[in-house]
């Protein structure tokens, strides 16, 4: 498929199938925005895990031994939910709906698109376009049109 055809509809594809498709699309990259939030969790998790090392040591140098052992014994390390520290939360959460969504869709629009991603978006830039303005060309490779 050549780049002037990659997002225009192909023939026979009903405006209620590039709407469910753009839906679909709109719900899959809400998941990427959750999925990347899921990834912050765990950095972040993972940071707070680090620095309880240096917590550790400045509670002992100030004469705290007792506090510093209890957060060594009963937070460095710990589950965030049982049996489960954050990278396997990002693991199961991939397997079991980040991939089976994303093949979903995917599937979805070899299917009913013939592969075209984005239909939905490529016929809204062309109503909402202004014709002949250089910033509002109708694709990357086309001067005005």
């Amino acid at each position: 498929m050549d780049d002037d055809d990659s997002h225009r509809r192909p023939e026979g594809v009903s405006d209620e199938t590039v709407e469910a498709l753009g839906s679909l699309s709109k719900a899959l990259e809400t998941t990427e925005c959750a999925r990347g939030h899921l990834f912050a969790f765990h950095q972040h998790t993972g940071a707070a895990d680090f620095e309880l090392d240096r917590a550790v040591e400045l509670l002992r140098a100030g004469g705290h031994p007792e506090l510093a052992e209890r957060v060594r014994t009963e937070i460095l390390g710990r589950n965030v939910i049982p049996g489960h520290w954050t990278f396997q939360i990002v693991d199961a959460y991939d397997r079991t709906y980040y991939q089976p969504f994303r093949d979903l869709e995917r599937e979805a629009v070899a299917r009913l698109a013939a592969g075209r991603r984005h239909l939905y978006e490529a016929e809204l830039k062309e109503v909402r376009r202004t014709r002949n303005h250089p910033d509002h060309t109708s694709r990357p490779d086309r001067p005005r049109a």
